[in-house]
C-alpha cells in the first residue's frame, strides 16, 4: 500500500545490511523518506549509496542514549515530525550459556534491549506531542518460544515483546502505535557473525545457520520477509509473525509446549554431538 508510506519520515537502525537494509529499500520504494543508521560507518554509507537520495545515512551506536536522542530529535526537526521508528539493530551470540562470561551477556542486553529502549524513550514523547507515530521493535520468534543455545538472545527478545505489548496499551490513548516483529530465521549476515571482536571468544558456538535450519527450516530471504512485515505494520498488528511457520510454531508452543521442548532437545543434542566431534 504505497500511499500509506508516501511522504512519511522513517528511522531504521541497524540498516547497513540484513533486515534493516531490506526494510529501508522497501520503504523507499513505497515513497518514504528514510534515515538509515548503523554503527558500521563504511557499511551504512555504502548502503545509502545503493538506496539512493531518499536514504540519509547516519553513524549511530544504539547503546549511546544521548546519540540516539540526538538523531531522533534532529530527524523530527528537519522533517517536521517522525512518523515511524524501526528499532531493528541487534546481535546474536550463540553457544552454551555456561560458556558465556558476563561481558557477553552485557553486550547482547546493551544492543538488543537498551538499544530498543533508547530509541523508544527518544521517539515516544515526540510522537505523543504530534498525536501520532508508530514504533516498530525487532523481536523474534525466540521472544515467544524457547531457543536453546541462543538463551541470551531469547532473553532479550522476550524483553522486547514485553515492552512492546505493554507500551502498546498505554500508547493507544495518545494515538501512538507500537508493534513488534517476530520473525523465524531470516537469511542475513547476522547468522554468520561470530563473537564481537572486542570481547573474548566464546569457547564454542554452533553453526547458527545450520542450527536454525534444524530447528525451524531454511531461513527466509530478508527482501521477501519485509513485504509481509510492512503489511503487518500497515494493519497495526501488535505482533507481526513472519513467515507462516513462525505463526505455526508460536501456536504449537501455546497448545503443546512439550512438543516444542522435545524438538529443541533433539536439535541441541545434534549440535552438541558436532561439538564433541570437533565439526564446525
Amino acid at each position: 500500500m504505497k500511499r500509506y508510506w508516501e511522504g512519511k519520515s522513517v528511522v531504521v537502525t541497524g540498516a547497513a545490511s540484513g533486515i534493516g537494509l531490506a526494510l529501508a529499500k522497501a520503504l523507499i520504494a513505497r515513497g518514504a523518506e528514510v534515515w538509515v543508521t548503523d554503527i558500521d560507518s563504511t557499511g551504512i554509507r555504502r548502503a545509502a549509496q545503493a538506496l539512493g537520495p531518499e536514504a540519509h545515512p547516519l553513524v549511530l551506536d544504539v547503546r549511546d542514549a544521548p546519540a540516539v536522542r540526538e538523531v531522533i530529535e534532529n530527524v523530527a526537526k528537519e522533517f517536521g515530525r517522525i512518523d515511524f521508528l524501526f528499532n531493528n539493530a541487534g546481535i546474536i551470540i550463540a553457544g552454551e550459556f555456561h560458556d558465556f562470561e558476563i561481558e557477553h551477556v552485557d553486550r547482547i542486553i546493551d544492543v538488543n534491549i537498551r538499544g530498543v529502549v533508547n530509541g523508544t524513550v527518544a521517539a515516544y514523547p515526540l510522537m505523543i506531542r504530534q498525536r501520532g507515530g508508530h514504533i516498530v521493535n525487532m523481536a523474534s520468534l525466540a521472544g515467544l518460544a524457547p531457543s536453546p543455545l541462543l538463551s541470551s538472545y531469547a532473553m532479550t527478545k522476550h524483553a522486547v515483546v514485553g515492552l512492546t505489548s505493554s507500551l502498546r496499551v498505554e500508547a493507544a490513548r495518545y494515538g501512538v502505535r507500537v508493534s513488534a516483529i517476530c520473525p523465524a530465521a531470516v537469511d542475513t549476515p547476522l547468522l554468520d557473525a561470530g563473537t564481537p571482536l572486542d570481547l573474548h571468544e566464546v569457547p564454542w558456538r554452533p553453526n547458527v545457520r545450520r542450527y536454525l535450519e534444524r530447528l525451524a527450516g531454511s531461513p527466509c530471504p530478508a527482501d521477501k520477509m519485509v513485504h509481509a512485515v510492512l503489511r503487518g505494520v500497515e494493519s497495526n498488528r501488535a505482533l507481526i509473525l513472519v513467515p507462516a511457520r513462525a505463526r505455526l510454531t508460536a501456536l504449537v508452543y501455546r497448545i503443546a509446549p512439550g512438543l516444542v521442548h522435545a524438538i529443541g532437545r533433539q536439535v541441541v543434542a545434534a549440535e552438541l554431538r558436532e561439538r564433541s566431534s570437533g565439526s564446525c
